[in-house]
C-alpha cells in the first residue's frame, strides 16, 4: 500500500515535470517563431536645408506655422537641445558616419573642403549590409562624383542634385528649383514640378514599393536653402502679413516642407507601418539670417538665439530635433539633455539592433536609452566641438565652440568665410585672449560673458579642444584629400567643375583651379565648356606628363579634344585657357573614357 502510495505521487510528479519541459519548449519555440517574424523597424529621416531653431511655430514665431513637422514631436519626442554643425556638408558628414567631420575630411561646403573621404563607412552601407533597402532624395552635398556619389556610399535608390544647391557651379547652367535637372542613380534628367515635390513623391515612390526588406529613407530637402524659390500660392500669404520679401519666400518654402512632411506621415499611416517605423526629422545648420554684419534678413525670427548659419553660436548649430517611433517611445514629450548631428549614426543602429562595425572609430552616442528609459547616463559630462572655416585647411582656435550641457566656450569670428590663411602668432594670441565663455542653461541668447569670472573652466574646456583638434586633424591628414577617379567602369563619363576643383587662386576670385584625381590608363575625349573668351587664345590640357593645347577663337563656347591617351596616375588635372598671360578656367569639363 505504502508502496503503491509512492509510485503513484511519483508518477504524478514524472507527468508535472514533462508538462512543465513541454510548456517551457513550447514556449521557447514560440518567442524563436515570433523573434523571427519580428521586422526591423523603417527608418525615415528628414533633414532640411538652414532651417533655423525659430523656424518652428511652436518655437514661438510669430508668422508660421508648422503643424506636420510638430506632429512628430506630439506622438514622440523634441529634443530642445540639439546640435548641429554651423555648414551643410559637415552636418551631413557627421549625419551619415557617427563622427566628427574632420575626420572624414570634410571641413567646408565647396571647392573640395565637401569631400568625404570614401574610407568612411556611412549608415546606408552598414543598413544596406544589413538587408535593409537605402533611399536618399535631395541633397548630398559631399562629392558628386565617383567614388564619392551617394551609391558609392551605400544608397541603392539615388534621386539627388548637384553640389551645394540647385543653381550652384556644380550643376547645369540655369538650373531652378522649378522643373530641375536632376541626378537618379547618377544619370542627369529633367523633371517637372518643383523640386521639394519631386523628392517628396520619389521619396514616397521608394516607401510604397512592395518588399520585404525594411527601409531606410532618407529625404534631404534643399529647402529653404538660397535661393529662395517657391510657388507663389506659398509665399503670398506671408506676403500680405507684411513681411520682408526674403521672409516670405523663406516661410513659403517652410510651409511646403511642412505639407510634405505631412505626406509622408500620411503615406506611413496609409499602408500601416507606423508603428513600425521611425522618424526623425531635423535640420542641418541654422538660418541663413545673415553672413556678416552687413547681411542681414530685415526680422528674422531666430528665437533669441545669437549669430546665424556659418556661426558657432548657438543660432548657428542649434537645430530642430522630433522623433517618433509608436509604441516604442513617450508621446508628447520634451527633453532638453543635449542631443548632436554625430549621435544620429548610433541611434539608428542601436534601433535596428545592428551592431556598429568593430573597426569603425564612433564619436556619436546612442540617444535610444534616453528616448525609451530616460536614461541619459551616457550623455553626461560630454563634450562636442564645433568649428568653421573656409578653405580644406583647418586652423587651430579659429572659430570654435565647445558646447556642454551647462557651458559653452566660444572663439568667435564674424566673417569665417574669410579664414583663408594660418594666422600669425600675433593673431592668434588675440584670439585667445578674447575667448567667450557661457552658461547657456541660464543664458541660451549668449549674451553674459563670464570667461573672466571662471578662467578655470575656460582653460579646461580649451585644453579639451586642442586635444581634439589634434586627433580629428591628424587623422584627416593622414588620408589627405578624397581624389575623383576618371576613366573607372563605375562612372566613364565624368563632369568637373569649378565647385569641385581646388588651388591657391581658387580663393581668390574663383577664376581657375585643378582638379585632384586619380586615373586609368586610356584614351579620353575632353570637352571643355568655356566662360565668356574676350579674344582669340588658346586652350590647354595638362596632366602628368601629357601637354595639348588648341587654338580657340574669340566668342567661342567650348573646345573638343578628342583621343587624349592619358596615364595611370594620382595628380592634378588641369584645364584652362589663355587670352593674354594670365590663365582662366573652364566652367566645365567633360572626361569621357573611350575605350573601356
Amino acid at each position: 500500500m505504502k508502496q503503491n502510495y509512492f509510485s503513484m505521487i511519483f508518477s504524478k510528479n514524472r507527468l508535472v515535470i514533462f508538462s512543465m519541459l513541454l510548456f517551457v519548449t513550447i514556449n521557447s519555440f514560440g518567442q524563436k517563431s515570433l523573434l523571427k517574424k519580428e521586422k526591423r523597424p523603417n527608418i525615415v529621416i528628414m533633414m532640411t536645408d538652414d532651417q533655423g531653431y525659430g523656424d518652428i511655430g511652436a518655437h514661438g514665431n510669430p508668422y508660421l506655422k508648422t503643424p506636420y513637422i510638430e506632429t512628430i514631436g506630439e506622438q514622440g519626442i523634441e529634443m530642445t537641445n540639439f546640435m548641429s554643425y554651423p555648414n551643410c556638408s559637415a552636418s551631413r558628414a557627421a549625419l551619415l558616419t557617427g563622427r566628427y567631420p574632420y575626420r572624414t575630411g570634410v571641413t567646408a561646403v565647396t571647392q573640395v573642403d565637401h569631400f568625404m573621404n570614401t574610407s568612411e563607412v556611412t549608415i546606408a552601407e552598414i543598413l544596406s549590409d544589413n538587408g535593409y533597402r537605402t533611399g536618399i532624395f535631395g541633397k548630398w552635398h559631399v562629392g558628386d562624383n565617383h567614388p564619392m556619389r551617394p551609391t558609392d556610399q551605400g544608397f541603392q535608390e539615388a534621386l539627388v542634385h548637384k553640389g551645394g544647391g540647385i543653381g550652384q557651379a556644380a550643376g547645369p547652367a540655369g538650373n531652378t528649383y522649378f522643373d530641375p535637372v536632376l541626378e537618379h542613380n547618377n544619370v542627369s534628367k529633367k523633371y517637372n514640378g518643383y523640386c521639394d515635390d519631386i523628392f517628396t513623391d520619389a521619396a514616397l515612390d521608394f516607401i510604397d514599393k512592395k518588399d520585404n526588406r525594411p527601409f531606410f529613407t532618407y529625404l534631404a530637402t534643399n529647402l529653404p536653402h538660397f535661393p529662395l524659390q517657391v510657388p507663389d500660392k506659398k509665399s503670398e500669404p506671408f506676403r500680405k502679413m507684411g513681411l520682408h520679401e526674403d521672409n516670405a519666400l523663406t516661410y513659403g518654402m517652410i510651409d511646403n516642407i511642412d505639407t510634405n512632411v505631412g505626406r509622408v506621415l500620411d503615406k506611413l499611416k496609409e499602408l500601416g507601418i507606423e508603428e513600425n517605423t521611425i522618424v526623425i526629422f531635423l535640420s542641418d545648420n541654422g538660418p541663413r539670417q545673415r553672413r556678416t554684419k552687413n547681411d542681414v534678413y530685415p526680422g528674422r525670427w531666430v528665437a533669441n538665439l545669437r549669430g546665424t548659419k556659418t556661426s558657432v553660436y548657438d543660432a548657428g548649430i542649434r537645430v530642430p530635433f522630433y522623433v517618433k517611433w509608436p509604441k516604442h517611445l513617450s508621446i508628447d514629450k520634451q527633453t532638453n539633455v543635449m542631443g548632436t548631428m554625430i549621435d544620429i549614426l548610433p541611434t539608428v543602429l542601436d534601433v535596428a539592433k545592428i551592431d556598429i562595425p568593430k573597426r569603425l572609430k564612433i564619436d556619436g552616442k546612442s540617444l535610444l536609452p534616453l528616448w525609451t528609459k530616460d536614461d541619459a547616463s551616457l550623455l553626461k559630462n560630454r563634450k562636442f566641438f564645433v568649428q568653421m572655416h573656409y578653405g580644406p585647411t583647418p586652423f587651430k582656435y579659429m572659430h570654435f565652440a565647445v558646447r556642454t550641457q551647462k557651458y559653452k566656450l566660444v572663439s568667435p569670428h564674424d566673417f569665417p568665410h574669410g579664414i583663408l590663411y594660418q594666422p600669425t602668432d600675433d593673431e592668434l594670441e588675440k584670439v585667445l585672449s578674447n575667448l567667450e565663455l557661457y552658461d547657456i542653461e541660464n543664458d541660451p541668447s549668449e549674451r553674459v560673458d563670464l570667461a573672466s569670472k571662471h578662467p578655470d573652466i575656460v582653460e579646461n574646456l580649451l585644453e579639451n579642444y586642442e586635444n581634439w583638434f589634434d586627433d580629428v586633424t591628424q587623422e584627416r591628414d593622414s588620408k589627405g584629400i578624397q581624389r575623383i577617379y576618371l576613366g573607372s567602369q563605375a562612372q566613364p563619363i565624368v563632369n568637373l567643375s569649378r565647385f569641385d576643383w581646388g588651388g591657391p587662386r581658387v580663393i581668390s576670385k574663383n577664376e581657375l583651379g585643378y582638379w585632384r584625381v586619380k586615373t586609368e590608363e586610356g584614351l579620353y575625349k575632353i570637352t571643355i565648356d568655356l566662360a565668356e573668351v574676350k579674344a582669340d587664345g588658346v586652350a590647354h590640357i595638362k596632366y602628368e606628363n601629357v601637354h595639348v593645347t588648341i587654338p580657340i577663337q574669340k566668342d567661342q563656347k567650348n573646345v573638343i579634344f578628342n583621343n587624349v591617351k592619358i596615364p595611370n596616375g594620382i595628380g592634378n588635372f588641369q584645364a584652362f585657357i589663355k587670352v593674354g598671360r594670365l590663365a582662366t578656367g573652364p566652367l566645365f569639363v567633360n572626361v569621357e573614357r573611350l575605350d573601356i
